[in-house]
């Protein structure tokens, strides 16, 4: 089991730059794939991204170009930079884990079992 902590949400300028942070305790860290979701208001809850320990990765078609997934295994943190921010990625962005090497095919909610609070993130126009 993991227990996951997301920061560096926040309120951001259209074309600016977030780095979120999802810290991670708990079980062997290198054991688990982590993913990144956000939910808009209104919308249902959607895949980002996720890393495996070695640093495979994967991202859903709308973000990809604009957003960077990594992991520090060391530090048991994944991060997700996101650049050239849009009013459409205003979301709760939450980090997920699930205990596989290997990224899931299609980021889905029920392929991850542990999950953070989430961080918001709203931009401005």
């Amino acid at each position: 089991e993991v227990h996951l902590v997301e920061s560096g949400g926040g309120l951001v300028q259209a074309g600016g730059s977030l780095r979120l942070s999802c810290g991670a305790s708990g079980d062997t860290f290198e054991d688990y794939v982590v993913g990144w979701f956000r939910q808009a208001p209104g919308k249902e809850r959607e895949g980002v991204s996720s890393v495996s320990s070695d640093g495979s990765s994967n991202y859903a078609d709308s973000v990809k170009g604009r957003f960077t997934i990594s992991r520090d295994n060391a530090k048991n943190t994944v991060y997700l930079q996101i650049n050239s921010l849009k009013p459409e990625d205003r979301a709760v962005y939450s980090c997920a884990a699930t205990f596989s090497t290997y990224v899931p095919v299609e980021l889905r909610e029920h392929e991850f079992d542990y999950w953070g609070q989430g961080t918001q993130v709203t931009v401005s126009s």
